[in-house]
């Protein structure tokens, strides 16, 4: 049997389950555009710009639990995926990005629309492809899902030139199995190390789980709350960790770092004993790592060797896939730790917190009241999709969590993220709940991709902070050691309730806190897409 590249590219992806592909068509990647309309049973969604084909990719793959998939054409195309590709590298998400290139033959004569894809994403990728023969694609597929989806999950790329996808092979020969030397994750965490951290678990009396978005990558979230509550441990999360715990279990304490909750950081500080579980320990969530390992003895859980002492010595380091390491935790019979003093003084740091009043200016709403109001009426497993900036340190501190999802640039951070990644989101699951919070710099960043929304008459909420400002950086500038913002006030914007409109969606806007629990019914009660303006005072900080 005879196959063009194009075809055995659709076919490769077919075997490896791909159900949706995210893309944007351009000249070279035509061949293969053409073998995928063909297959009608794999979905495709047109972006409206190649960035945001990644974040959707990203958002499809993270609540999946399955390789996200893009496509698009070289040039511009490729290196406007750049973004999309370092965003999910940065947060250690499962994607293949797939490039269109120039001929084979051209390549390196700068003719139109060529770049050097494969050495421009090298830094952010785990690994990459220039396909030379059309007969290496079959191979060159199954290794990248495979690269994609085990040891530490991360995007790799797939550059085709067109004439590789026009090119015929005779009886392509598709692999079953995948053997790379030199690649060969660990799983199984050693056995010894496995008694010495449940013998320091044990023996401490000030004992924090920390929770980071590796316990997502892995599946392990049932295994980590068995492994809380059993030993009756209180949790912290890093920001790729959050939603592990529902805000009202009586071990989460929130988010931890330079913009988590206070009683998160007291317990931090207090503690004698840290279990980090595939988190990074970067700067964002612990500010002074050498504090840390001067005050209390460290145990470090993550797939990835490299992580484990990067950042932050630990006393017990412990490779290998979270949920295993977890198993064989949970395996062992060993006495919990006599730590009923050190949770009840938790306890009251938490509850301070949650029960915290939220400033008011007339005119206005405050985000943590909308948050903390919102999450109340969301559906249990609800997927909330936050930008970055003050809405996603608003979103993440104060946003009641259940046991849905909360997905966030949290590495890169990435403005203009949470749009296109609610759109891979209900692409994955159209029957879940999914939910915008964006500020009105961000949503500038993708609401073009209204469109695809629209296109496939998606229900997304989206609730839209509107402070006329970057928020963060005006938050920065108006302190030491700086002289006052520059360069933010958001002048020009547009009116966002006729944009809106003029995609065909409904928006409501709320600037009087006495009317929130009314518009936020209205809101969330509107059929499929709405869009919620919430008006906010550009003064207002994430520390008021």
């Amino acid at each position: 049997m005879e196959m063009t590249g194009a075809q055995i590219l659709i076919e490769g992806l077919l075997r490896e389950g791909v159900e949706h592909i995210f893309g944007y068509a351009g000249a070279t990647i035509c061949p293969a555009v053409d073998a995928l309309k063909e297959h009608p049973e794999i979905g495709y969604t047109l972006v409206r710009t190649e960035q945001n084909a990644g974040h959707m990719a990203s958002g499809y793959a993270r609540v999946s639990g399955k390789v996200g998939v893009c496509m698009v054409t070289s040039g511009p195309g490729a290196t406007n995926l750049i973004t999309g590709i370092a965003t999910a590298y940065m947060d250690s998400i499962p994607m293949v990005a797939i490039t269109g290139q120039v001929p084979s033959s051209l390549l390196g004569r700068d003719i139109f629309q060529e770049v050097d894809i494969t050495g421009a994403v090298t830094p952010f990728t785990k690994h990459n492809y220039l396909v030379k023969d059309a007969a290496q694609l079959p191979q060159v597929i199954k290794e990248s899902f495979y690269i994609a989806s085990t040891g530490r999950p991360g995007p790799v790329l797939i550059d085709i030139p067109i004439d590789i996808q026009e090119q015929a092979v005779t009886d392509p020969v598709f692999p079953e199995t995948v053997n790379i030397r030199g690649y060969k994750p660990s799983v199984k965490g050693n056995d010894l190390q496995i008694k010495r951290v449940a013998e320091a678990i044990s023996k401490a009396r000030q004992p924090v789980i920390c929770s980071g978005g590796g316990v997502w990558l892995a599946n392990a979230r049932d295994e980590l709350v068995e492994l809380a509550e059993r030993y009756s441990i209180p949790v912290v999360k890093t920001m790729m960790g959050l939603s592990v715990l529902p805000t009202d279990h009586p071990l989460n304490l929130g988010m931890i770092g330079a913009h988590g909750n206070r009683c998160a950081n007291k317990a931090l500080a207090k503690s004698d004993l840290l279990v980090m579980v595939g988190c990074r320990a970067a700067d964002r969530a612990i500010i002074s790592p050498e504090e840390i390992q001067r005050r209390m003895a460290t145990i470090h859980i993550d797939v990835d060797p490299a992580e484990i002492g990067k950042n932050m010595q630990a006393a017990i380091p412990l490779v290998g896939d979270v949920k295993v390491i977890l198993r064989q935790l949970l395996a062992l019979e060993v006495p919990a730790p006599d730590a009923a003093e050190w949770r009840e003084r938790l306890k009251e740091y938490r509850r301070a917190e949650l029960e915290r009043e939220f400033p008011r200016r007339e005119g206005s709403v405050f985000p943590g009241t909308v948050m903390r109001k919102l999450g109340r009426r969301l559906d249990d497993d609800a997927a909330v999709c936050v930008d970055v900036g003050q809405n996603q340190i608003f979103a993440c501190k104060y946003l009641p969590q259940k046991h849905g999802r909360l997905l966030t640039s949290g590495g890169l951070g990435t403005m203009g993220y949470a749009l296109p990644a609610a759109i891979g989101v209900k692409v994955a699951q159209p029957d879940r709940q999914t939910v915008v919070v964006c500020g009105d710099g961000s949503f500038q960043m993708a609401m073009n991709e209204l469109s695809a929304i629209r296109c496939a008459d998606m229900d997304i909420k989206i609730v839209l902070f509107r402070n006329h400002v970057l928020g963060l950086v005006h938050q920065i500038q108006r302190a030491t050691p700086y002289h006052g913002p520059f360069g933010v006030d958001l002048d020009g914007s547009p009116d966002f309730a006729a944009i809106a409109a003029a995609y065909g969606i409904p928006s409501l806007v709320l600037d009087d806190e006495d009317r929130m629990e009314e518009t936020l019914d209205r809101f969330l009660g509107t059929k499929g897409c709405c869009i919620l303006i919430c008006e906010v005072h550009p003064d207002v900080t994430t520390t008021d």
